[in-house]
């Protein structure tokens, strides 16, 4: 899994690079495909002034993966509070992406198709 992070008036210490990258390793153990060299992600990070403080900060999240592109963007006040709630949007994703693409959920799908039918 390839990881690209890019900030714009943002800085991080040490201990928050360790916690984005666990945070994010965490999406792994949902879905082997994102384990893929073809897989990557990338985090985006800027601190924009406006007029609301809880939408400082906005995080945006791209997962290339094969045969799709998740994406999911936060704006909070922190770095770490969006990081967050943007990995709650993307387990979410992950799961169905899973679900849409390994063999049990395929078979799956058809079962449950074939159910449909033979119900009508």
């Amino acid at each position: 899994m390839q990881v690209e992070h890019f900030e714009r008036g943002i800085s991080y210490n040490t201990d928050e690079l360790m916690l984005l990258a666990k945070k994010l390793g965490r999406l792994a153990t949902y879905c082997r495909f994102l384990k893929d060299e073809g897989s990557g992600i990338r985090v985006e990070a800027e601190r924009r002034d406006t007029k609301k403080d809880r939408d400082q900060v906005k995080v945006m999240i791209t997962v290339r993966l094969p045969k799709e592109i998740l994406r999911v963007e936060s704006r909070k006040n922190r770095v770490l509070e969006a990081v967050d709630s943007c990995i709650e949007k993307l387990e979410e994703q992950v799961k169905r992406y899973k679900e849409m693409h390994s063999g049990r959920g395929k078979a799956h799908r058809a079962t449950r198709q074939r159910n449909r039918e033979l119900a009508a």
